[in-house]
C-alpha cells in the first residue's frame, strides 16, 4: 500500500492490544493512542500503552480515557490478560504520565482538525460513545469506526456476548445507532487469525527486544486459551481491526444491520446481525466474515520483525 491510513487507536492493553499497537505502528500513521477501562482498569491500560510506546520508541501521544462504563459497573478480564494487563511481561515505565487525561476531547478535537481519520477502538466503546455525545458530527467526519468487538455468532463472556460489547453495552448501543461508518470485526472473524508457539519462536528469532516481548505475549495468550476450541493457539483479536483498515483486502465484510442488546437477561451485550436478506433492515454496519488468515499473520509478524529497536 502507498497510502498509510491515519488512525486513532482506542485500546485497553491487554495482550492482543499490545500486538495491535505494534501492528498499527508499522502499517498506519498513528495520530494518537487513547485508553479506556476494559481488560484491566484504566490506570493499567494507560500505563501499558505508555510502556508499548516506550518499547517501540514512537512519537505518539497517549491520552487516558474513561475509567468506567457509561452505566454498568466496571468489568475486567484479568484472568485472560494478567493482573495488570500485559501477562507476565516486565516492561519498565519510563514516563508515568499520559499526555492528557481527556481522551474524549482529544478524539473530538482531532476529528475537527482533520477529516477522514479512522477511529479504531479495540476495547469497550466508552470513549467513542462519549465523543459522539459531545460532537455527533464526528460520525460524518471520520473515514470509519473500525471496531474489534461483537460478532455474527456467539460470544466469549456469555453465550451471546463478546467482552468489549458486554463491558459497556450502552456505549456500544449508542455507537451502533450513531450513523457513523462502522465496520465490526468480531469473534467470528478474529478466531480465524490465531498464533501459536511457532509464531512465538519466530518472534524470538528476530533478535530484538520487541520480538522477545511479542513472543512472551503470544506464549501467554496460547497458555490462557489452551484447552479451548483450538488448543495450542490463541486468537489475535485486536490486530485484525488494525489490518481491516491498513490492508482491507485481508478482511471480507458485508453490509448488515446490527443492533446491540442492552436489556436481555441472557443476551445483554449481544450484537444481533440481521441476516434475513431482502427482509433485512437498512444496513448500518459492515460485518467482517472472512479473513485471509495467512496474510494477516504475515503482516503481524512483519510488523514485529521490522519494529524499531531502541
Amino acid at each position: 500500500m502507498t497510502d498509510r491510513p491515519r488512525i486513532i487507536l482506542d485500546c485497553d492493553p491487554g495482550v492482543d492490544d499490545a500486538i495491535a499497537i505494534i501492528t498499527a505502528a508499522r502499517w498506519t500513521d498513528l495520530v494518537a493512542i487513547t485508553t479506556v477501562s476494559g481488560n484491566v482498569g484504566v490506570e493499567h491500560t494507560t500505563a501499558n500503552a505508555l510502556r508499548m510506546r516506550d518499547l517501540l520508541g514512537i512519537d505518539v501521544p497517549v491520552h487516558q480515557g474513561a475509567a468506567r462504563p457509561i452505566v454498568a459497573e466496571p468489568f475486567h478480564a484479568r484472568h485472560v490478560h494478567g493482573m495488570t494487563g500485559l501477562a507476565d511481561v516486565d516492561l519498565p515505565l519510563a514516563d508515568l504520565a499520559p499526555d492528557s487525561e481527556d481522551a474524549v476531547e482529544v478524539i473530538v478535537e482531532a476529528t475537527l482538525a482533520e477529516e477522514g481519520l479512522h477511529l479504531v477502538p479495540v476495547g469497550p466503546l466508552t470513549n467513542i460513545a462519549l465523543a459522539l455525545r459531545a460532537d455527533p458530527g464526528i460520525a460524518n467526519r471520520v473515514a470509519s469506526v473500525t471496531l474489534m468487538g461483537g460478532g455474527a455468532s456467539g460470544g466469549n463472556v456469555t453465550p451471546a456476548a463478546e467482552f468489549n460489547i458486554y463491558a459497556d453495552a450502552e456505549a456500544a448501543d449508542e455507537v451502533f445507532r450513531s450513523g457513523a461508518p462502522l465496520t465490526m470485526v468480531g469473534l467470528n472473524l478474529t478466531h480465524q487469525v490465531r498464533m501459536d508457539a511457532s509464531h512465538a519462536d519466530s518472534c524470538r528469532s528476530f533478535g530484538h527486544r520487541v520480538g522477545d516481548v511479542a513472543a512472551k505475549l503470544i506464549d501467554f495468550n496460547v497458555s490462557v486459551h489452551r484447552g479451548g476450541g483450538l488448543p495450542g493457539s490463541g486468537a489475535m483479536h485486536d490486530p485484525c481491526a488494525v489490518l481491516a483498515v491498513s490492508h482491507p483486502e485481508v478482511v471480507r465484510s458485508e453490509p448488515r444491520h446490527v443492533v446491540v442488546e442492552v436489556d436481555g437477561t441472557h443476551t445483554r451485550g449481544q450484537t444481533l446481525v440481521d441476516e434475513r436478506g431482502p427482509m433485512s433492515r437498512e444496513p448500518n454496519c459492515r460485518v467482517a466474515y472472512e479473513a485471509d488468515a495467512g496474510r494477516a499473520l504475515e503482516l503481524i509478524l512483519q510488523a514485529i520483525r521490522e519494529a524499531p529497536v531502541c
